[in-house]
């Protein structure tokens, strides 16, 4: 096995780190643990939590040269620590990342010859739950050049047109960003819902879905809807792609993971950079799937006590038992023949006839596992 140190990350960077290894590590369960019943959503900052994150693949049918992409945890933040990585493969493996947005991922390439191609991935990092407080201004302040980055358009997030349009009827009155923030925001749960028929995590399109009216999606939908919205009117703003990797501590059963089985855990938040505050955390798609699937009926209202403190608490907020990937769009993959992706946050993989589909876990074949690692 190869592991990957503080001081090798910072390598990491360059795309130097390299590795071939030649043994597979066994497949690793880990019990279910049950949620707590649920309770008032509230989460707070201040305790990490420690976590071991699994990702191995078995590559179902080998058909000429084979490519794997895995996502790595490459966010450092005041919410999460990414620490060291470890993998093994019968393949070649390196450690990269995308030229744009530092997203890091473990590159595996396999011969034509070899049989049964398998890859696991380790990577440990620590999390805590965000919870900002709206009556201090102490963030220190972001470098131009980032918050201009983060006000682009992207191929599936345009900022002008009908997205600008929508932004600026949905910020009218608007004085601050913190005042258009919450306007969006509120906006993306009045007028969007969560659609369970999405595949995955949905794929973003934005201009499409105002467009066509069809604003029902996922995560990456919602959010992503939230985040060109921002971006249209001048809020620095990013999606944040990651995995959901234990239940809540609050007993909320569609903001929990599994950790024996991670398979359609992913999961898309966002950020918007709020001028005294800094980044701060948003996720109005949890909103919409609180009120879709927490209850057999169908929440229409942010008043109902289940969806109230959630409404709530993500505006400024989100519980620590997810772990994000990176923050990258049109992310262009070392070695790939198949298109940009418009984010990165599932196993991705290739070979003759094509690129595997990333959001069918079982024919790809890949399986994601968690481990809470207590001091």
């Amino acid at each position: 096995m190869t592991t990957v140190h503080a001081i090798a990350r910072r390598c990491f960077v360059k795309n130097t780190a390299v590795a071939a290894i030649t043994a597979a590590l066994p497949a690793i369960n880990f019990a279910q643990t049950p949620a707590p019943a649920r309770s008032h959503f509230a989460p707070q900052s201040g305790a990490w939590r420690t976590f071991e994150v699994t990702t191995r693949v078995d590559v179902a049918e080998a058909d000429g040269v084979t490519r794997l992409w895995l996502p790595i945890p490459s966010v450092n933040t005041d919410y999460q620590r990414s620490l060291e990585n470890s993998f093994s493969t019968n393949g070649t493996a390196k450690l990269m990342q995308d030229g744009r947005d530092g997203a890091k991922m473990l590159y595996v390439e396999f011969p034509a010859s070899q049989a049964q191609p398998h890859a696991v991935l380790t990577s440990r990092v620590q999390t805590q739950n965000r919870a900002i407080d709206w009556s201090k201004k102490a963030a220190a302040a972001e470098s131009a050049d980032t918050l201009r980055y983060f006000t682009r358009p992207t191929a599936l997030l345009p900022t002008d047109g009908i997205v600008r349009k929508t932004a600026l009827a949905a910020t009218q009155g608007a004085r601050t960003d913190v005042e258009k923030a919450r306007k969006l925001y509120d906006w993306i749960v009045s007028n969007t819902h969560r659609e369970p028929k999405v595949r995955g995590c949905g794929e973003g399109d934005i201009k499409t879905m105002l467009e066509t009216g069809n604003l029902g999606g996922k995560c990456a939908d919602l959010n992503a809807l939230f985040v060109g919205l921002c971006r249209s009117v001048g809020v620095p703003a990013r999606d944040v792609y990651g995995i959901r990797l234990v239940p809540s501590a609050f007993g909320y059963k569609e903001l929990s993971g599994n950790p024996a089985s991670l398979k359609g855990a992913q999961h898309c938040r966002a950020e918007v950079y709020l001028t005294g505050y800094g980044w701060v955390a948003m996720d109005p798609a949890d909103v919409a799937k609180v009120m879709r699937l927490e209850t057999p009926e169908w929440i229409k209202n942010t008043t109902n006590p289940v969806v109230a403190p959630v409404n709530k608490a993500l505006f400024g907020g989100w519980e620590g038992n997810w772990m994000a990937y990176n923050t990258a769009h049109d992310v262009t993959l070392p070695h790939a023949k198949g298109d940009k992706l418009g984010f990165f946050m599932y196993p991705v993989g290739e070979n003759a006839a094509g690129r595997f589909d990333s959001y069918a876990p079982d024919d790809f074949k890949y399986q994601i596992t968690a481990k809470e690692i207590n001091a």
